[in-house]
């Protein structure tokens, strides 16, 4: 488990897809240049990047998506769980408590956007002047013995 239930969604967005397989709970990006702007347009498409150079956060992944033979076995709602491909729920404005972080966090430093949608306490250098769109919110706590960290997320 990547997120806790104990969060808090002030805002969340459902007009993007993803097209890998991905746990809860990281910082999505835009992964494709020119990502629509209808509800069900193709090209709004999501990922965790790999490396933080030119990631444009978009928001926290709520869903875990998975790839399975759907002609075999049925997704599992209580989970949360979306098809590979399927849309997924981000959350924009709220609060998370995530074990998907690097580093170590201390409470009231600034939260980025990390490496493999990871939270990251440090800015990404990529040499570009515009560091704050890489951040997604603010730590409210350090790292807890289980490695979980609680993260408010303003990604506007």
């Amino acid at each position: 488990m990547a997120i806790k239930p104990d969060r808090v969604e002030l805002q969340t967005d459902v007009s993007f897809f993803m097209n890998t397989t991905a746990t809860r709970g990281g910082v999505a990006s835009v992964s494709t240049g020119g990502s629509g702007v209808a509800m069900d347009d193709a090209s709004a498409v999501v990922a965790y990047v790999a490396s933080t150079s030119g990631a444009k956060p978009v928001g926290v992944l709520l869903n875990d998506v998975v790839n399975l033979d759907l002609t075999r076995q049925h997704i599992n709602w209580h989970k949360d769980e979306v098809q590979v491909g399927g849309k997924v729920t981000l959350l924009q404005v709220g609060q998370v408590t995530t074990n998907m972080v690097v580093g170590t966090p201390s409470a009231g430093a600034v939260a980025y956007v990390g490496a493999s949608g990871n939270f990251s306490a440090t800015a990404p250098t990529d040499g570009s002047t515009e560091d704050a769109v890489y951040s997604v919110g603010r730590f409210l706590s350090s790292k807890d013995a289980d490695g979980y960290v609680k993260v408010a997320v303003n990604i506007a």
